[in-house]
């Protein structure tokens, strides 16, 4: 689509804040109007409209993409979305540890152990931490807890946390992030331990390092789209 407006403002309204070109409102893919619950997130929504070129580029826009994705996808089914998101629970990252080197053992227990420790403390729960890859069932307690801390997520939060989720692989790290435990940098660091360690035996692969810093775009935008969603 091309370009047809001069300039787009965040503009208040009863419901929330809408996003005005030249006044005229935008839409969402499923056409219901692109409302917002915060100023600052309007805001975000506003400048990646003011930011295009000629053309439209959606791949410049992640926070119209993630308020988008909430409106037509996850406020409609928020039970089925929460549920997805909770799985991840059942093969959280973080529980999955190496059998070998000793280095990298090590590696996974600093990073990894101190936020089991902090859900741990944080919900009252247990993990069942194993070695290699062959899936362990972890108590359904805990998987209760983690679904009930999912739940607790305001909504506007969910499509952007379950990207984190997706992309780091942990639930559990993700909770961690959204209570201020952790950075977004520091989070997709733990969770691309492992690619990292491999790179340092072995050496950089262009195509996997392209392919890392694609993730880590789409991860600190999602933590980004969190951070501005939560603000009111």
């Amino acid at each position: 689509m091309k370009r047809f407006w001069t300039s787009a403002q965040a503009i208040a309204s009863e419901d929330g804040w809408s996003i005005g070109l030249d006044g005229r409102a935008v839409r969402t893919p499923a056409r219901a109007l692109l409302i917002v619950p915060g100023a600052a997130l309007a805001q975000a929504i506003a400048e990646e409209w003011n930011g295009q070129g000629e053309e439209i580029d959606p791949a410049t826009m992640p926070m119209t993409g993630f308020a988008n994705a909430t409106i037509d996808r996850v406020l409609p089914a928020l039970g089925d979305f929460r549920g997805q998101v909770a799985a991840y629970a059942e093969s959280d990252l973080l529980c999955y540890r190496a059998d070998g080197p000793q280095t990298l053992i090590a590696r996974q227990e600093a990073q990894w152990q101190p936020l089991l420790d902090w859900a741990s403390e944080r919900f009252g729960i247990a993990f069942v931490v194993t070695q290699g890859i062959i899936p362990v069932d972890q108590p359904a307690l805990t998987l209760a807890g983690l679904r009930a801390a999912v739940e607790a997520l305001d909504p506007w939060l969910l499509a952007g946390f379950a990207t984190l989720v997706q992309i780091s692989g942990t639930l559990v790290g993700s909770l961690a992030l959204m209570e201020g435990r952790l950075s977004a940098e520091d989070l997709f660091a733990a969770a691309s331990l492992d690619e990292a360690w491999q790179a340092e035996q072995w050496g950089e692969d262009a195509e996997e390092s392209a392919r890392l810093a694609r993730r880590r775009t789409d991860f600190l935008n999602a933590a980004r789209y969190c951070a501005l969603a939560a603000e009111r």
